[in-house]
């Protein structure tokens, strides 16, 4: 196997820095414009077939270092009791969303196995289709994002309900974030028994929030599911979008690798956090457009900014955007691997 992220995930030697894409499975490739065009964005992640071919997909276009499981993170709310629908237009919506103690107390813990089952089973599928080539992440939406999203309805600019509800009635809003907890340690635990290599958390909407309310309403949840996590064996991977105010408290979660945002210098976040933890990040995915010296260049300054981290895992800041070409993606690739090369 290139082992060569996992190796970077755990601060040990490599011969050159790995790197992915976040949202690589699809978006800029036809093929999987195909796919959802066909069968609808939500089928192809609960059908294992098709979200194991979104999976590997990157593979065939560009030689990516690892591949993560295609979904949503949003799948886990259905079997909670959160009906959820996608729309071209606006994304993913609940139909009902979490606004009062009653609405969270309706809420089921489902057997992940059970409820999100066609997970696992993609998950079975790419490490059977990859024979070891590179590894597979798993992954989930971190708690505190999913309780926000549930609360909300759907994606917003201003997500108005959540930061209500965490003024109005923490209580609540700590109860919800509780049951997401649990379910995201025990989907996660079974995506690993399935055979991915690595897991990731995504908190995509820590930027909502103060230093405050992240260690209210997501640092204790996030800690334990790490701690719960840790035995597993594989590393761990928080994604902390808006992390800048926050690293004094995200570290406090002990994940193996701290995911940046593109807002933040990668070298000032390695230091701040200091040589306990690698880093995941964080080209801006618009510099992918710009001339190729000058994607270049910005692609250097990021490898030389981690190089005082423990480990660099060479990703981008935000998911790679639409417009993007398989052209444009193969020069990142490309020159991170010849840039980084010991």
């Amino acid at each position: 196997m290139n082992d060569t992220l996992l190796k970077a995930c755990r601060g040990e030697p490599v011969p050159y820095t790995p790197v992915w894409m976040m949202r690589q499975g699809g978006r800029f490739i036809p093929r999987y414009r195909e796919l959802v065009a066909k069968n609808g964005f939500l089928t192809v992640c609960r059908t294992p077939e098709l979200a194991a071919e979104a999976t590997i997909l990157p593979l065939s276009v560009v030689d990516v270092d690892s591949v993560i499981l295609f979904s949503d993170i949003l799948t886990t709310a259905e079997p909670m009791g959160m009906p959820l629908r996608y729309e071209d237009a606006t994304g993913p919506h609940f139909i009902s969303p979490v606004r009062t103690k009653a609405d969270v107390d309706r809420l089921v813990i489902p057997d992940p196995e059970e409820k999100l089952g066609f997970m696992m089973a993609a998950a079975k599928i790419v490490a059977r289709e990859l024979k070891g080539k590179v590894p597979d992440i798993g992954f989930a939406g971190a708690p505190f994002t999913m309780a926000a999203y549930m609360v909300e309805g759907g994606a917003s600019t201003r997500f108005f309900y959540p930061r209500k509800m965490m003024f109005e009635a923490p209580e609540v809003f700590t109860a919800l974030v509780g049951k997401v907890a649990r379910l995201t340690t025990e989907y996660l635990r079974g995506q690993i028994k399935a055979g991915v290599d690595a897991i990731m958390f995504f908190d995509s909407l820590a930027k909502i929030i103060g230093p405050a309310e992240y260690a209210r309403f997501a640092l204790p949840f996030m800690k334990e599911s790490i701690a719960a996590l840790r035995g597993e064996g594989v590393p761990i991977i928080y994604y902390v979008n808006g992390a800048a105010p926050l690293l004094d408290l995200v570290k406090q979660t002990r994940p193996d690798v701290v995911a940046l945002d593109y807002r933040v210098n990668l070298g000032w976040a390695a230091k701040q956090l200091g040589k306990d933890f690698a880093v995941q990040g964080n080209l801006d995915p618009y510099a992918l457009l710009a001339p190729p010296e000058e994607m270049e260049a910005r692609v250097k300054e990021i490898l030389d900014e981690g190089k005082s981290a423990k480990g660099h895992v060479f990703n981008l800041g935000d998911g790679i955007q639409p417009e993007t070409t398989i052209e444009q993606a193969k020069r990142l690739v490309d020159a991170v691997h010849r840039l980084s090369r010991r």
